[in-house]
């Protein structure tokens, strides 16, 4: 165990943020899961690699529900799974300056900073992945080729310019990678017909996807449900061209 977190907070999301070397944990206790006590504002924690909290920190007003975040050399992103807000951390270390206004997304799941750190792709569960502007702040949903959203994206990281996306807005989940262009997105299915049964989080060690396969997180408020196993992680190993392999 590196640490646990101060009640009533759960940890949602993690990521590793080599440059400052500290874990930001997306921490939370969202309204509507009957398995976890209610609260009106989670926080943004950040971890020394001695689990020492070195941050705590949340939007200055309103309720705060971030469930993911991303760490990348041209900023630390959060995003609100309750309002869609997407926040990165000011300069400071000590704030959140909204990317994404609450309201004006849905559902913020993860996000994934470009090669050039000029534009944030966000995954909003609700309305579809979409690229927003940093220096305008403009945000854009890129339609798939048949013109839908694609929506159902959870977690989001970037390989050279391709993201990998956990799809969990149908059982099973799956893995897709997505290739962001200026009016639109192409995505492709690169485990199929491999199924993950309940996926929620992926990470990126330069190397391999590695994948929640089956997070739980779909029996949570099952009552009579009884895990009787850890969580498996699934190993997807890249070419240096960001292919799996």
């Amino acid at each position: 165990m590196i640490a646990t977190l101060p009640a009533p907070l759960h940890p949602f999301a993690i990521t590793w943020d080599d440059g400052r070397k500290r874990l930001w944990v997306a921490a939370d206790c969202p309204p509507g899961v009957s398995a976890i006590k209610a609260c009106d504002r989670g926080a943004l924690i950040a971890l020394s690699s001695r689990g020492k909290i070195l941050t705590r920190i949340a939007p200055a007003t309103g309720s705060f529900h971030p469930g993911d975040v991303s760490a990348a050399p041209g900023g630390i992103f959060v995003s609100d799974s309750q309002n869609g807000a997407v926040y990165t951390v000011a300069k400071s270390g000590y704030s959140l300056t909204p990317v994404v206004p609450p309201g004006v997304g849905k559902s913020g799941q993860c996000t994934a900073l470009d090669a050039d750190g000029h534009k944030l792709v966000v995954a909003d569960y609700s309305q579809g992945v979409g690229v927003v502007d940093l220096a305008t702040g403009k945000r854009t949903i890129l339609p798939r080729p048949d013109g839908n959203p694609l929506r159902g994206v959870d977690g989001l990281v970037r390989c050279g310019n391709v993201y990998y996306g956990v799809f969990n807005g149908s059982s099973p989940g799956i893995l897709v990678a997505i290739t962001p262009g200026d009016t639109g997105l192409v995505y492709e299915k690169p485990l199929s017909p491999t199924a993950l049964p309940d996926p929620t989080q992926i990470a990126y060690d330069g190397k391999r996807l590695l994948i929640v396969a089956d997070s739980g997180w779909a029996t949570i408020d099952k009552a009579d449900f009884k895990r009787t196993s850890g969580t498996p992680i699934v190993a997807v190993a890249l070419s240096e061209d960001c292919k799996p392999q």
